[in-house]
């Protein structure tokens, strides 16, 4: 819709403005690369490149049109490239769009008035009618888009019991050019005052520069679909702190017209100037007067965001400043100094970030001074200064992908398949659980959920919400049929003690959604507060305690030249997956009921349903909205590893010691698991023949975390090779030397006795080294960060290793159920779940390539345990492996059944084949069923093999910072992966990148915060933050490795892919490290760099220690 939006108001858009129109867009699978490809088609200056043109490969097959007969494919068979028919795609042509309906554009607005018990609503249509209202309901809330008050109407349950529209009033979305300014309707949108902007830009022309920055900072307002919405008065009126808008209003010295039915007042921008019975009806933006000639400062105006409750100015710095000379560097220094005494924060401010805030400050007025001095040409700058002032600009991102080519003999399976279920997501047509047609009688829920972080439950008063029209009950933990849990430590309803907020007390049942969120509010719930804790620091356990040790450590370090210990710290990161939790249950006869839900483990829901259920009366749907789900769902783990490490002298690593910690929050959920699996990973592509891993699973009063796309692993490979930076910079070792001095090599085995067979990490790892031309951009940074005052760059290669199975033995199964039906069409199911990863289509090319038919004849059944029983969860990159053995011998089987017929009758059709053979009573139905053979590992004992095998790749990213503000860019990532013999490369190719810049998240933007008092910060957009297109690396390269091809056990010997990528995430991490390093050699500070992830902006800076935060990273 975003690009529909775009082409319908500009029909040849630039790749540059194609690219924006995705500003306000969030994705959790693709990476945004293909479909930022995609969106260049339609801009007229396209260089969609998917092959990197240095690379010698064979030009990629021409699909044509997707005729059969197409003059361009030279009998090439194009049916295994797509799963639609491309003729069915014209070229965009804006003059066939269906014009605006008439009757709407003739449309004129006139008063309304509409009323219930709760609120009052009114649509005046011309000024006059606004103020008439204003002064008859002077609290009347004025509504435009609704940007603001649905917000706090949701959150912060504030009542707007009188509304008054004002989007339908001309004289509030006018405009003009005047003498000495520009005059901007108050609710003209934000979109259309940087329509008028530009233009008023070349009206004024030197005296623009007023109108100019704000053009600037509009073009950082929010996003796109806010900006064609929000308006100028929606933001003022608001008088947010952090407003982009209000700041360069008020040093610009606009003039705001205050209007009522007495009167029109002319007032600068005072956060209390508005009266109750006014309104904003204008601001005047004056323009810039020229600078003096001897660069005396006549008159400064400064104004700040996020300093105090409301934006201020600086008077302090504004006086301190007046009269005296720009060119002076002594005044900068002077007046830094005034400002970072004028802003005094403390820690704990509202808002958290005060040293980064007040840092900020001095940096902003670096860049100004700088910036005026360049513009204004006062004086001639140095060329490392006049480098950095800049802001650091994003252009148009490009990638290519170098794949490699199917294997010979291979008709389906290998080729670059789209996504079966493409076409139905990218128009809206795929049925999600809140798309299902709604039932007769159908009831919804809400739930009722702790707001204490530890607490005992001393009374549920729900009289009140059970009295609301339309409730139908309410449920709780004594409600309960069968037995009121969900684990062995996680009760269904917590019946008399909480441990974290958000765990679920009760449900309301209710006639619609929106009754049942309001009764849920009227539940009263009486607490006994007790003490809580929420960080691994408070040294709170679980029972067990994972270890995995291999040599003597000791000795190690007895033979060791170095030793040196330290730390490493990882957050948590919110899956914030776009289809929330959901699901509809339909009771059915005989105790019977079927369960509609997102989940990716039928099965587990199946036993505990059947194990807590009894009889219900209704059909019941219940979809958590966003905030909702992320309160009450786990997250990733955040870890603490605190290391010991001993080597030689020539940089060989004799010994490794780790403390691996872990916030599990309040129940087990999986946390042992992933603590073992992050001693299993602790080694990386590193052999350390003495090591002693123990991980200490913590038990906290947050939500209990829980899996998360790799599993612990990316946790355990920051520690490792957080820890190979710091140790190589204190031996004077470069890292890379150190780390190609370690690599695993063939046949070596890992702390867990795994030997290392078909190991091609060394290869892989050597070619992102040649293919990145890493030593040449390592000299090509280094001259840069020489050359640039506050800009820096960083760079940074590692490999990864991520072992593919399940521990645990009995999980590595699976089954599936395939039919052939007379019309020749094969149905199959199994137990796996599409999650966007493209499980399904794999499904279908493995069926195709089994029974030789064409794939449009194969179809899927979404996964149905009352179909495939006993399925294994959809989870650690195994669902290919598992699920595709099950179809592949199920169609085996009926491959078997029917090689007899196609070899009597050779040249009839597939259809008349299975007509013959059904004549002769064959069953054309059949049973796969798979189970990974060879592997079984017993973690106490440590024996037995654990992984089929591994999959491995290895990253190369660069990133520039700008030191005075902490703002960062990956300028290029060059990444490669070992996929065995791919599946799908087209498939592959977006897991991979889906998967890294998931992990990039985790590593830079993605923060969880809680309140001392357990209540989670981050559950929304607003304070949490995933990529966005413009966070994906401008130069985007993926590589298939293309060396010798191992035969491995797996079907057609593949690997898994969803969940490796997401580990090379660290390189962007430690590229930002290497930038701050070379920011700090810049001024001759030689301290180690201690920097814990996420890297988000304010923690380039270190922070003030002594104090008590305002929120708490657990």
């Amino acid at each position: 819709m975003s690009l529909y939006s775009l082409l319908r108001n500009n029909p040849n858009p630039s790749e540059e403005e194609a690219k924006e129109c995705f500003d306000g867009n969030l994705c959790r699978c693709t990476g945004y690369r293909p479909i930022l490809d995609a969106t260049k088609t339609f801009a007229n200056n396209t260089h969609v490149k998917t092959n990197d043109p240095s690379e010698n490969h064979e030009p990629q097959e021409n699909v044509g049109c997707g005729k059969a007969d197409c003059c361009k494919l030279n009998n090439v068979d194009t049916t295994f490239n797509h799963n639609f028919s491309q003729i069915n795609f014209k070229k965009y042509d804006a003059t066939q769009e269906l014009i605006f309906p008439p009757s709407l554009m003739k449309y004129t607005p006139e008063p309304l008035h509409f009323h219930s018990s709760k609120v009052k609503w009114f649509r005046p249509v011309n000024l006059e009618q606004l103020l008439s209202l204003k002064a008859e309901y002077p609290n009347a809330t004025l509504v435009s888009s609704n940007t603001r008050i649905g917000i706090v109407t949701k959150f912060e349950n504030i009542k707007h019991n009188v509304q008054i529209y004002v989007g339908d009033i001309p004289e509030l979305k006018s405009w003009e050019f005047k003498e000495d300014g520009l005059s901007l309707g108050a609710n003209m949108t934000i979109s259309q005052v940087q329509v008028v902007l530009k233009e008023a830009c070349n009206h004024y022309k030197v005296l623009e520069i007023n109108l100019k920055s704000l053009s600037e900072i509009i073009k950082r307002f929010a996003s796109n679909q806010i900006r064609n919405s929000s308006t100028l008065a929606g933001n003022i009126i608001v008088n947010s702190s952090t407003s982009d808008l209000i700041p360069l209003l008020l040093s610009s010295n606009s003039i705001f017209s205050l209007t009522s039915l007495q009167s029109t007042l002319k007032k600068r921008y005072n956060q209390d100037c508005l009266e109750s019975s006014e309104i904003l009806e204008n601001i005047f933006i004056p323009c810039s007067i020229s600078l003096d000639h001897n660069s005396h400062v006549q008159e400064a105006f400064f104004a700040f965001g996020g300093m105090s409750g409301a934006v201020v100015r600086a008077p302090n710095a504004e006086n301190f400043i007046a009269g005296k000379k720009w060119s002076d560097e002594n005044v900068l220094n002077q007046l830094i100094q005034v400002l970072y005494e004028e802003f005094q924060l403390s820690f704990s401010v509202t808002g958290r970030m005060a040293t980064y805030r007040k840092t900020l400050v001095v940096g902003f007025i670096t860049k100004f001074w700088y910036d005026v001095t360049k513009s204004a040409n006062i004086v001639e700058l140095s060329p490392d200064i006049e480098n950095s002032i800049g802001e650091i600009k994003r252009g148009v991102s490009k990638g290519s992908q170098t794949i490699g080519r199917p294997e010979k003999g291979n008709k389906i399976v290998g080729k670059p398949i789209s996504h079966a279920s493409a076409m139905k997501q990218a128009t809206g047509e795929a049925i999600y659980v809140d798309d299902i047609p709604r039932i007769e009688s159908e009831l919804y829920s809400a739930l009722i959920t702790s707001q204490k972080a530890h607490a005992k439950i001393l009374n549920i008063d729900p009289s009140q919400a059970l009295k609301v029209p339309g409730v139908k009950g309410f449920f709780s933990a004594k409600n309960v049929p069968g037995h009121n849990s969900c684990s062995h430590d996680q009760e269904v309803f917590a019946s008399k003690e909480v441990f974290y907020v958000g765990q679920i007390i009760g449900l309301i049942v209710a006639k619609t959604k929106k009754i049942a969120q309001e009764a849920r509010d009227l539940v009263k719930i009486e607490y006994e507060e007790l003490p809580h804790i929420l960080t691994i620091e408070q040294n709170s356990y679980f029972s067990k305690t994972p270890q995995l040790t291999r040599g003597d450590v000791e000795k190690g370090f007895e033979e060791a030249d170095y030793i040196f210990e330290g730390e490493a710290r990882s957050g948590a990161q919110e899956h914030f997956y776009l289809e929330t939790n959901a699901s509809l249950v339909i009771p059915k006869e005989e105790d019977e009921f079927e369960v509609h839900s997102g989940c990716q483990n039928p099965a587990s829901p199946q036993e505990r349903i059947a194990d807590v259920l009894g009889i219900a009366s209704n059909k019941v749907t219940n979809v958590l909205v966003h905030d909702e789900d992320i309160i009450m769902t786990g997250q990733r783990h955040p870890f603490l590893g605190r290391w010991k490490v001993g080597l030689t002298k020539d940089g060989k690593i004799l010994a490794y010691d780790l403390k691996l910690y872990l916030n599990g929050g309040g129940t087990t959920d999986a946390t042992i698991l992933i603590a073992q699996f992050a001693l299993l990973a602790a080694d990386g592509c590193y052999y350390i023949p003495n090591v002693r891993f123990i991980g200490y699973p913590c038990k906290t009063n947050i939500i209990s975390n829980t899996a998360f796309r790799g599993f612990g692993q990316p946790q355990a490979i920051f520690i490792l090779e957080s820890m190979l930076y710091k140790v190589a910079e204190r031996i004077g070792l470069d890292v890379n030397e150190l780390r190609e001095k370690n690599l695993y090599m063939e046949g070596q085995k890992t702390p867990y006795n795994q030997t290392l067979d078909n190991w091609l990490l060394p290869s892989v790892y050597q070619q992102v080294k040649e293919i990145s031309k890493f030593e040449k951009r390592k000299k090509e940074v280094e001259e840069f960060n020489s050359n640039n005052k506050w800009r820096k760059r960083g760079l940074s290669l590692l490999p990864i290793k991520f072992g593919i199975s399940f521990p645990a033995a009995f999980m590595n199964q699976a089954r599936s159920l395939v039919h052939i039906y007379l019309d020749r069409s094969v149905l199959i199911s199994h137990g796996g779940v599409e999650m966007g990863q493209g499980l399904h289509t794999k499904m279908l090319q493995i069926a195709s390539e089994a029974l030789d038919i064409p794939i449009n004849t194969v179809h899927l059944m979404e996964s149905a345990t009352n179909i495939v029983i006993n399925s294994s969860l959809t989870a650690g990159s195994t669902g290919s492996d598992l699920n595709g053995y099950a179809v592949h011998n199920a169609c085996k089987i009926l491959a078997e059944r029917l090689k007899p017929y196609r070899e009597k009758m050779p040249d009839k059709s597939f259809e008349e084949i299975v007509k013959a053979a059904y004549h002769d009573r064959v069953n054309w139905s059949a049973n796969g069923f798979y189970k990974t053979h060879d592997i079984g590992h017993n973690f106490e004992k440590n024996e037995g093999k654990i992984f089929l095998y591994y999959t491995t790749g290895a990253a190369c990213s660069e990133v520039e910072i700008d030191t005075l503000t902490g703002d960062h860019i990956i300028l290029r990532t060059d990444m490669c992966m070992d996929l065995g013999r791919s599946l799908n490369y087209a498939l592959d190719v977006g897991q991979i990148e889906g998967g890294f810049i998931q992990g990039v998240g985790w590593c830079t933007n993605e923060q969880i915060l809680h309140f001392p008092n357990g209540n989670l910060l981050t559950t929304g957009p607003d304070q949490y933050k995933i990529p966005v297109a413009r966070d994906i690396p401008q130069d985007f390269r993926i590589y298939i490795y293309e060396g010798a091809k191992t035969n491995i056990k797996s079907i057609h010997s593949s690997k898994g892919i969803g969940e490796p990528p997401s580990l090379l995430g660290n390189t962007v991490f430690f590229a930002i490290r290497d930038a701050i390093l070379a920011a700090r050699k810049c001024n001759n500070n030689n301290a180690l760099v201690i920097l814990r992830l996420p890297a988000t902006l304010e923690l380039l800076v270190e922070k003030k220690d002594g104090e008590v935060p305002w929120v708490i990273e657990p």
